[in-house]
């Protein structure tokens, strides 16, 4: 091997030793940070470009000291939120006009951003409602913060992709965990211009602040679309709830089995089960006989046993699908609540269910 040949031998290596060392250098700063930069799938993964505004770049939001941070929102509650001044709940109209659809509920205790104000009415977005609601029950500027600092909470948030939890404020510290991006946590104090405690799952954790920023929550409003669909599942709910099961032998099953093929033989499994929930829940209230017979051959109440049809079908073969709906419920199952009437759908109110409405 030649001089030359040897010589840059030597200096690759070298190069070599500082490109070690140099990445040995990065990773131990990178080990040393808070803060962690998840690259799974872009940039997309870990940051939104729509939250951040143009006019105030990263480098500043992130120099701001927390107590920065704090006055900063409070200004934003006192000019920007309106409070829900009301023992129960305020109208959200699709237009500033008493007689315009309703399109959602603002609670007491809830606000939202003010979008618009004219004529005594005020826009407003809370959650996902956005519509205008009379200002005279509204608090707007120092009451409306001082309200929702009543009802609120801090909440903080991350600049960062991932952010660790410490035990103690302070880097040497054990950690509880990291925070990802899209994470946020109940804030509780400020323990000085570095760190910040929060509740990070029921435990006391403590978080830098280079890397957070704190948000006022309150509880939004209601749209009137998720206000009829909860309702409709507590109606179903409160609709199909075991009513209790009530001691039964085999004849007293047959017999309501009868029964339910009778008047509802043709009717879904559900329907069966609605027309026995009636009798059972006849057989509960005061107004009837204390029995499964009783009640099914009371004068005047089920036609096929005035005609002896119920007793025709017991003498002979009885559907197992009614068995079934018999013994349902029996055990207290219902489809139709506390009903103890049904007849065929018409003009008759109440709950329908396949060809009869119940009530």
């Amino acid at each position: 091997m030649n001089r030359r040949s040897r010589l840059l031998m030597v200096a690759a290596g070298i190069v070599l030793s500082l490109c070690i060392l140099a990445a040995e250098e990065i990773t131990v700063q990178a080990a040393e940070k808070e803060e962690y930069d998840f690259l799974t799938s872009g940039v997309g993964e870990v940051l939104d470009p729509g939250a951040i505004s143009t006019d105030t770049p990263v480098e500043e939001e992130t120099a701001l000291n927390i107590n920065q941070k704090f006055e900063n929102e409070k200004e934003r509650m006192e000019t920007e939120l309106a409070m829900a001044n009301v023992q129960n709940a305020l109208n959200v109209r699709a237009e500033a006009d008493e007689k315009s659809e309703k399109v959602g509920l603002l609670y007491k205790d809830c606000g939202g951003t003010i979008l618009e104000q004219k004529d005594g009415w005020t826009k407003i977005r809370s959650g996902n409602v956005v519509g205008w609601a009379k200002d005279e029950y509204l608090l707007f500027g120092e009451d409306a913060k001082a309200m929702a600092e009543d009802v609120g909470n801090w909440i903080v948030t991350l600049d960062s992709a991932a952010v660790r939890v410490r035990k103690e404020p302070h880097f040497d510290a054990e950690v509880y965990g990291l925070l990802a991006h899209d994470d946020s946590v109940e804030f509780i104090d400020i323990i000085n211009d570095s760190w910040i405690s929060v509740d990070y799952d029921g435990e006391i954790g403590y978080i830098n602040t280079d890397y957070v920023n704190v948000q006022f929550y309150i509880d939004k409003a209601e749209s009137i679309e998720v206000i009829r669909a909860r309702e409709r599942a507590e109606a179903e709910k409160k609709r199909t709830a075991n009513r209790g099961a009530v001691p039964a032998d085999a004849d007293e099953l047959r017999l309501l089995g009868a029964l339910i093929y009778c008047e509802a033989g043709n009717q879904s499994y559900e329907g069966m089960v609605g027309v026995g929930a009636v009798v059972m829940n006849r057989l509960k209230h005061p107004a009837y006989p204390n029995t499964i017979h009783g009640v099914i051959y009371a004068s005047g109440q089920f036609t096929p046993a005035m005609t002896g049809k119920v007793a025709k079908v017991y003498e002979g073969t009885v559907p197992e699908m009614c068995m079934q709906a018999a013994q349902a419920a029996i055990n207290g199952e219902t489809t139709v609540g506390g009903a103890t009437y049904f007849r065929r759908a018409g003009k008759r109110e109440g709950f329908v269910l396949g060809d009869h409405v119940f009530w």
